[in-house]
């Protein structure tokens, strides 16, 4: 399943946004979809926290945080998401700013033309397909030289999965630390 998470201030881009996605023809990848929608950045990092995505679209321009500084943030999260950025307004710096701070596919104006949005899209996750195999390969190779273990690269790959996963804090008797201080009259 493609996860997707859209980044918007405005209710309208977010719903307009999904019913793009979901009109998409899907099932000739053999893939399904899902959607999640955020109007405030802070909220979809939290999200990222927790689940992986493959894809991020997000808005340049909104009032908690821009698109580049919120990807920026995302990027540390989740290295490895396809990002798209959508902008009203044709500043050519901040494109250029997108492009080399975070690496962006693609640049989308407002109002976007369907089919250019849907093959951004498309191309989007066919890269990171791409990227992702490729780092599979370059995986079975290190390992195959010794330069990789199996662990390392099983680590690698439940983090893409699961982000987070691989950033436990651990006590000193091995147990999970969750980084609560209770006291033992808690317990």
């Amino acid at each position: 399943m493609t996860k997707i998470m859209l980044v918007d201030d405005e209710p309208n881009i977010l719903n307009s946004l999904r019913r793009v996605i979901h009109a998409m023809p899907w099932s000739a990848v053999g893939d399904s979809v899902a959607v999640e929608t955020f109007n405030s950045p802070p909220a979809a990092l939290a999200r990222a926290r927790e689940h992986a995505f493959d894809l991020v679209i997000s808005d340049y321009r909104m009032p908690e945080m821009d698109g580049v500084s919120f990807l920026e943030q995302l990027v540390q999260i989740q290295p490895d998401i396809a990002r798209i950025i959508l902008s009203g307004y044709a500043d050519l710096q901040a494109v250029v700013a997108a492009i080399n701070k975070v690496q962006i596919f693609r640049f989308v104006s407002k109002p976007w033309n369907d089919f250019e949005l849907n093959s951004a899209i498309t191309q989007a996750l066919d890269h990171r397909r791409l990227l992702q195999e490729n780092q599979r390969l370059a995986d079975q190779l290190r390992v195959q030289e010794g330069k990789l273990s199996r662990h390392e690269m099983e680590l690698r790959r439940l983090e893409s999965m699961y982000p987070g996963l691989t950033q436990i804090k651990r006590a000193p008797d091995g147990s999970i630390d969750l980084g609560l201080d209770l006291d033992e009259s808690e317990l």
